[in-house]
């Protein structure tokens, strides 16, 4: 007892004098250990001294040799726990950095055994294994032994805590520290199907962290599945996106692409895998594959499941890589740190530049087109790109874009067709298909909103459009906008818009033109027109006279007022166009040609031309809603002109009730000299009309007509 109290008065003594005269101090606790060298708590205020004056070298002798001599007690832990905390952290604070350099004193098998004892004292999964990653990081030769038995342990964690999304703090450790190391480890025999679960594994993540999608202010956690739009007016790139149990800078990860690019190369080495090691790149990558895919029927055995590992897996990796390209510019409110403000989104729809071209050249094509539709829609398979059966139209289409509204258009171009390379690829064969749909299944593909654009608008290419209105409707329901989410310039709405525009053209393709028209005006119902018209551009004027297109051609259609009302407005008058000039008299459908042909004038005068000239073989024309929607100073003249005798004096009625009012009184001349001064009076007041806002007319004419215009056709 008096030995006891004999240790505690020095200690004691030592403490007094330490801010005073630390060397009387240190002094005093060295003729304390050497009477007493078996008691803690001297050689603890010995190191503590050490420690607070920073003295890296002493210090690190006297926690060693606590870690000796007095394993068992609970302080040296508390501090070694401390020690290792720096060792995980990345701060760059004084006192961290000198608890590092402490460390870095200690002889190499202690730290081994200190940071595997330390391990052992965890009790959190996330922090035993961040502890046990310093070890294999200082220590190589240590992954031998607990490499796997780390990732398995991960991997099981991330099995039990349920997490939602592959990017969880379980998978990320796994993938971007253990999984290098591991797979880097030459000493370690891993079977190929191990390598390929892992490298399945990695790609799940990186996939998913490059396409997550925007968090909201509140919540940093958001499950890519719930990917509902958002509007492009807002920059994403400031947000930051921390996953659960790590820290922010820990929650980025540099180059996803590339680090799975290498994940991929140091797989492929160790799985035998075929093809030149030394070209690094996707694009190289789908191409060797390719050539693989030719030599796959002729294979059999442990070679070709070799074979068909490496396709699937690399023209996997390139789908996933290109969709995200493409998607990510057509879409690019979709995702975490790309930036919307550069452009909006862009919709894959038909070409409509030849919807004033003559009605008779297009009657040949719509002939036959139900026989083809049944062809095409009767593949369940996904059509290639090149395929000759089903639509012809699927066949090399061109996509045409103003280059000048989206700048990385040819790079947005090549993504898309790379992707379908790929996709055609994986389903060339049962055994790369039955393959890929396992990845897919695993992954739950069929949730991520991106992809599923991608497919749409892959199916859209191909022409089959029964498939992409079936593929609409999925992303619809996916893409409903959560509350809050609408911005106040519309534009959230407008984005939502998009799969309605192209269920439109879908309809329209199948000849369903009262479909088409019922999604049209509720898209038009939500725009608000543009306060000027578009001045015509050279390039617009001069487009009529590029290159005769083939009329299968496809458009990139930026999702703004400006470019998507011209196209309602366009594929409306698709839809009247074969109606108006069939033998069977419609002026009503030829009335809404008429006021629908005054968007992008002259463009539509040989239409006008020929609808004037079904009026006067008509000998009679009743369109009431004439004046309310006509303003076109050239149209009003031709009407004025049938009137005359020159004209074939056509009777027109174009007012409304005015035929009413001729079947009442045709008796009477004064009546119907009456109606001729309505009708002067009426033009009159037309021509005044004329530099109205041609958009707001048209625009006015598709919300009051609605129900006119989707009971006009059958």
């Amino acid at each position: 007892m008096s030995a006891q109290k004999d240790c505690e008065f020095l200690v004691k003594r030592a403490r007094e004098l330490v801010s005073d005269d630390p060397c009387a101090a240190k002094a005093w606790l060295i003729t304390a250990r050497t009477l007493y060298p078996a008691d803690f708590n001297i050689q603890y205020e010995m190191y503590i001294i050490e420690r607070n004056a920073e003295r890296t070298a002493s210090a690190g002798r006297l926690l060693y040799d606590m870690f000796i001599n007095f394993p068992d007690q609970p302080i040296v832990w508390r501090e070694i726990s401390v020690i290792t905390a720096a060792l995980r952290s990345d701060s760059q604070e004084k006192h961290a950095q000198f608890l590092r350099g402490l460390f870095e004193t200690l002889p190499g098998r202690v730290q081994c055994e200190m940071l595997l004892k330390a391990t052992e004292q965890c009790f959190n999964t996330l922090e035993k294994a961040e502890m046990l990653l310093l070890l294999l990081k200082r220590f190589p030769e240590s992954v031998v032994q607990h490499g796997i038995n780390l990732g398995e342990k991960l991997l099981e964690a991330e099995a039990t805590e349920n997490v939602e999304t592959p990017v969880n703090c379980f998978r990320k450790l796994f993938v971007c520290d253990v999984l290098p190391l591991v797979v880097n480890n030459l000493d370690m025999r891993l079977p190929a199907s191990l390598m390929q679960k892992y490298m399945l594994k990695a790609a799940e993540f990186y996939i998913g962290y490059v396409t997550r999608g925007p968090s909201p202010d509140v919540q940093t956690q958001g499950s890519q599945e719930g990917g509902a739009l958002k509007s492009p007016t807002v920059s994403r790139g400031s947000q930051r996106h921390v996953i659960d149990g790590l820290s922010e800078k820990s929650s980025v990860v540099a180059e996803p692409w590339e680090r799975l690019l290498d994940i991929l190369a140091v797989v492929g080495a160790r799985c035998e895998w075929q093809g030149d090691k030394g070209q690094r790149s996707y694009t190289d990558m789908l191409q060797r594959v390719k050539e693989l895919c030719r030599y796959l029927p002729g294979l059999e055995g442990d070679t070709r499941s070799r074979c068909c590992s490496q396709v699937v897996i690399c023209a996997a990796l390139v789908l996933f890589r290109s969709a995200f390209l493409y998607v990510s510019a057509v879409q690019p409110a979709l995702f975490q740190g790309v930036n919307a403000l550069s452009s909006g989104p862009w919709i894959l729809v038909e070409d409509l530049s030849l919807v004033y071209n003559d009605v008779e050249m297009e009657r040949g094509a719509v002939k036959h087109a139900h026989k083809k539709r049944k062809l095409a829609d009767g593949r369940e398979k996904t059509m290639s790109s090149d395929d000759e059966e089903g639509l012809g139209k699927g066949r090399g289409r061109h996509i045409l874009v103003n280059k000048a509204e989206m700048p990385g258009w040819s790079e947005t171009l090549e993504s898309f067709r790379t992707a379908r390379e790929s996709w055609d690829l994986l389903h060339s064969h049962d055994g790369l298909e039955t393959e890929f749909k396992k990845i897919c299944a695993s992954w739950k593909t069929d949730s991520w909103l991106w992809f599923r654009i991608f497919l749409t608008d892959t199916i859209i290419y191909q022409a089959q459009y029964r498939k992409a209105l079936s593929s609409l409707h999925q992303m619809a329901a996916v893409q409903q906008p959560l509350p809050g989410q609408q911005s106040p310039s519309g534009q959230g709405s407008l984005e939502h818009h998009r799969a309605l525009i192209q269920q439109a053209f879908c309809h329209y393709a199948l000849g369903e033109y009262r479909m088409a028209c019922e999604k049209l005006l509720d898209v038009v119902g939500a725009l608000m027109p543009p306060s000027q018209e578009p001045t015509r551009t050279s390039e617009d004027q001069g487009k009529v006279k590029t290159r005769m297109r083939k009329g299968n051609d496809l458009r990139l259609l930026p999702c703004t007022t400006k470019a998507v009302l011209p196209f309602c407005l366009q594929l409306m008058l698709a839809c009247f166009k074969l109606r108006a000039f069939t033998d069977l008299r419609d002026d009503l459908s030829l009335g809404h040609v008429v006021v629908l042909l005054q968007h992008d004038w002259p463009q539509g005068e040989r239409l006008f031309l020929k609808t004037l000239e079904k009026i006067c073989h008509q000998g009679s024309f009743q369109y009431e809603n004439f004046f309310n929607y006509v303003t076109n100073i050239d149209m009003l003249e031709e009407f004025a002109y049938l009137r005359t005798i020159e004209g074939g004096r056509i009777q027109l009625e174009l007012l409304p009730n005015q035929g009413m009012l001729i079947k009442h009184h045709t008796v009477t001349r004064g009546i119907t000299k009456g109606v001729k001064e309505d009708f002067r009076l009426a033009m009159e007041r037309q021509v005044s009309r004329c530099g109205e806002n041609l958009f707001s007319v048209l625009h006015r004419f598709c919300i009051n007509e609605k129900i006119i215009i989707i009971q006009s056709l059958p």
